[in-house]
């Protein structure tokens, strides 16, 4: 969907919005149209029982004296509480329900519309919900009747002419949406390992140098937890890191994104049950985040020096799988007793983030996993588990996430908690008990992050994937952790 910021709403006839708040209080666009109409906007408020709350909507086809195919009167609510999240609400609500209405075009008329942000804020947020809002993965579908299709293509706003510089980083960010969300929607007969890093080229048109290691390499490096994953599939391991420096100093210390990438998860010898195991494609969503993520801050030309590790594997089983009771060595000396092989994802991880640590000699690491199905018992589908070492690294996640919308909510970790992974035959057992199994995953990753590095660990399990729509997203992929990671270094790191 195009986004423009026109001076002049097109002259075809098409939907025209706009927008009004409580007590049937109009924007000047509102009060505009109102009196085109001869107050058919009042009394459309009226009889809708209209209260100006954010999103609430009322519309009017084919309305009297304007040349509009539909006129739709959207909420803003309080004027001082119209925060972007409120106007990217709004927009998402005006693309939601124009997708697929038949009409191409949209003009949302925001002359004079006041509210928390300044007007070029509020319209270029506007227009980023609406960008969101209208993703869709009809890849394929192929035999969609035509009134299921998207016909929405022209999204336009008028009356702010400073929005379109402002929007542009918005948009950047938006494009890492995209990615994620098509990188976790794709099947996992067409995104495994060695597809995904092929997907990943087109970052080094943005500026994004890559590394990639193969098995070989990854071997001599004794990287033997993330390998025992990989073993029982014929899809060969990948460890991608992708680093983008805005900063213009070489030297200057990265902060570091690790992401699972397990490209789909069968359980291995621990197989999961048949029902839902589809959804298993998604288990590379931490990955996802972070090359998304990536992406975003490269567009838009982050000032910050940035590095995305993901760890790409697939766990399934064969007769060359890895088997419960295994003993492995990770790559930092460390022995793990492999109690369940369905507990992969911090396999992974633990080697993906200890060469990280070697290669790059970060202050900050924050790793991102859809790493337990704990997490989602504790916190549902509404906030990611947020597991962290230091407050103050905890305190800026937590902001970040409140400011976009992704919400965390950070989870306790300690000694008590590290006792239950201890192995009587190994280091470390990658599972511990049934109880405070988010809480004992975290500790295992813990034990591989170095004295002195500050470490975050992000579980996603209940939101990078959603069964029905939300505010941002349709049903399906939601890109979480793209937004929150770019406002966490735009907030911290930048300059």
């Amino acid at each position: 969907m195009r986004i423009a910021f026109p001076a002049f709403r097109d002259a075809t006839p098409h939907v025209l919005v706009v927008l009004a708040g409580p007590d049937g209080a109009m924007t000047p666009g509102a009060a505009a149209a109102d009196a085109a109409s001869g107050g058919q906007v009042a009394r459309a408020l009226k009889t809708g029982r209209f209260e100006g709350d954010a999103a609430a909507v009322v519309e009017i086809l084919g309305p009297h004296g304007i040349d509009a195919a539909r006129l739709l009167i959207i909420g803003m609510g309080q004027a001082e509480k119209a925060t972007a999240a409120v106007f990217e609400k709004i927009g998402a609500t005006i693309a939601a329900r124009f997708q697929s209405c038949g009409e191409s075009r949209v003009t949302v008329d925001m002359t004079g519309v006041t509210g928390a942000l300044p007007l070029a804020g509020a319209a270029a947020h506007l227009a980023h919900g609406a960008s969101l809002r209208s993703y869709r993965f009809d890849k394929y579908r192929t035999t969609m009747k035509p009134k299921a299709k998207p016909t929405l293509t022209d999204f336009d706003i008028i009356g702010a002419p400073d929005a379109a510089a402002y929007h542009e980083q918005l948009a950047a960010i938006a494009a890492g949406v995209v990615r994620t969300r098509d990188l976790v929607s794709e099947p996992a007969n067409v995104i495994y390992p060695e597809s995904f890093v092929e997907s990943a080229q087109s970052l080094l048109g943005l500026g994004i140098e890559l590394t990639v290691l193969g098995e070989p390499e990854m071997r001599a490096l004794g990287m033997g937890a993330l390998l025992g994953v990989s073993q029982g599939s014929v899809r060969p391991p990948r460890l991608m890191a992708m680093r983008w420096n805005g900063t213009g100093d070489p030297q200057a210390k990265p902060v570091v994104f690790v992401g699972k990438g397990v490209t789909f998860d069968t359980g291995g010898i621990s197989i999961k049950p048949a029902a839902g195991m589809e959804d298993m494609k998604w288990d590379m969503g931490g990955a996802g985040a972070v090359t998304g993520a990536m992406h975003a801050l490269a567009a838009r030309k982050a000032r910050a020096h940035v590095i995305g590790v993901v760890g790409l594997v697939e766990n399934m089983p064969d007769g060359n799988a890895q088997r419960p009771g295994d003993v492995v060595t990770s790559m930092n000396g460390q022995t793990i007793e492999v109690i369940n092989t369905d507990a992969e994802g911090r396999l992974v991880l633990c080697d993906a983030i200890w060469w990280a640590q070697e290669q790059y000699n970060p202050e900050v690491i924050v790793d991102l996993a859809t790493l337990t199905g704990a997490i989602i018992v504790s916190l549902g589908h509404e906030h990611a588990g947020l597991f962290c070492n230091d407050n103050g690294l905890a305190a800026q996640l937590l902001k970040a996430g409140d400011a976009c919308g992704e919400k965390l909510w950070r989870m306790p970790i300690g000694d008590a908690y590290d006792k239950l992974i201890d192995s009587p035959i190994a280091d470390i057992k990658n599972v511990g008990p049934r109880e405070g199994g988010s809480i004992t995953a975290a500790q295992f990753i813990k034990r591989f992050v170095k004295p002195g590095v500050k470490w975050a660990h992000l579980d996603i399990a209940g939101t990078v994937w959603s069964n029905k729509d939300g505010t941002l997203f349709a049903k399906g992929a939601t890109g979480y952790g793209v937004r929150l990671l770019d406002r966490f270094i735009a907030e911290n790191f930048e300059g």
